[in-house]
């Protein structure tokens, strides 16, 4: 029996904080069940402090990520890309899933600012993980 494990794709342009911080929880709550990549059009030079600040509060810590510019590649050995403000940056294939998240941008912004935003990115990830959690299961062996 051949299965594979669902990999996720989190896009955003800098990819120093919203993707960032949902690649940290899905690799944290998804516990190895679930590859996760993230990649920025325009990456930043860092991750942004407060975003890691932000994680390192939920007992996550992302200080070890650094941005990465997006690839053609990274997208087509993806099963679901998800964007957060990148545009028309990211490239499209067919038979992908494709969510675009709708978050305000840490950047620039204060701790109690960027708390709502990783919360909100926090429910998102449940809910994604949830709906790969068949093929996540199937994957260990479940």
């Amino acid at each position: 029996m051949t299965t594979t494990t669902p990999s996720v794709l989190f896009v955003c342009v800098h990819n120093a904080g919203r993707s960032q911080m949902a690649a940290g929880y899905l690799r944290h709550l998804a516990a190895g069940r679930i590859e996760v990549r993230s990649a920025g059009s325009i990456p930043a030079d860092q991750i942004n402090p407060v975003a890691v600040e932000a994680m390192l509060e939920e007992g996550i810590d992302i200080r070890g990520e650094a941005p990465k510019v997006l690839t053609t590649e990274a997208v087509q050995d993806s099963d679901v890309v998800i964007t957060m403000g990148c545009g028309d940056a990211c490239p499209f294939f067919p038979g992908k899933r494709y969510e675009d998240w709708k978050l305000d941008d840490p950047a620039g912004q204060g701790i109690e600012s960027v708390r709502p935003i990783r919360d909100e990115i926090r429910r998102r990830i449940k809910e994604l993980i949830a709906s790969l959690e068949p093929a996540a299961a199937k994957a260990a062996g479940a």
